[in-house]
């Protein structure tokens, strides 16, 4: 298949194309951009200091990945949030991150029990002034830890991808439960407490599947 000039410019690293889709991105994920937000093209370009043709590849990237929709008479609009593949996304990563989790246990060292625990204590001093997309952010940072030893590559596989799913819908869930985020603090807490003292696998399990089924809880008893 022959390239486009679109799909060259869209691989190369630090083309304004590629700068353009991570700064559009970004605005989207962190809420800067929220649903139904009409992006510009003109208006874009001109505040990223770009013309209107790498502005328009990043939207049809954006586009491809669910992001943005497009609207007859009205253009390009942020895509809304669908509670549904929310729903069966959090459902499903509480099952592979939670035997990611207990097949990373045994292999998970001091060192890095105290770099989650480190990233834990930031959300802690997070919470004084409740910032929730850099407690999401953290909160990818923790689980990383617990999970990034797991031996089973198509299950770590299958936690990326639901982590990379959270992050097209731009769920930032402690922004609708942020009553959520000190309760989750203290149950990372709790999943260190059980790694560190070589608790059976299957009591793993069900904790890192137990603290990831009550945030659900949590945003589906708010949306409720």
């Amino acid at each position: 298949m022959t390239e486009t000039m679109a799909d060259l410019s869209e691989a190369t690293p630090g083309s304004k194309s590629q700068q353009a889709y991570q700064a559009v991105k970004a605005r989207i994920v962190e809420g800067t951009y929220t649903p139904g937000y009409r992006l510009v093209l003109g208006a874009i370009a001109k505040d990223l200091g770009f013309s209107v043709v790498p502005v328009r590849e990043a939207i049809r990237r954006l586009e491809a990945e669910g992001l943005v929709t497009f609207e007859r008479n009205v253009g390009a609009t942020v895509a809304g949030i669908d509670p549904t593949e929310y729903l069966y996304t959090m459902q499903t990563l509480s099952i592979v991150e939670g035997a990611a989790t207990a097949l990373s246990a045994p292999l998970i060292d001091g060192q890095s029990i105290a770099r989650a625990r480190a990233v834990n204590q930031e959300m802690r001093e997070c919470l004084e002034h409740f910032d929730p997309v850099r407690f999401t952010q953290l909160n990818q940072d923790f689980h990383s830890v617990l999970f990034e030893y797991c031996p089973n590559p198509h299950i770590l596989d299958l936690v990326h991808r639901g982590w990379n799913r959270l992050a097209a819908l731009r769920s930032s869930t402690f922004r609708f439960v942020p009553g959520r985020a000190r309760d989750s603090v203290e149950e990372h807490e709790n999943l260190l407490h059980l790694i560190e003292t070589g608790a059976d696998a299957d009591d793993i399990e069900k904790a890192a599947r137990r603290h990831r089924t009550a945030t659900l809880d949590a945003y589906l008893a708010q949306t409720n």
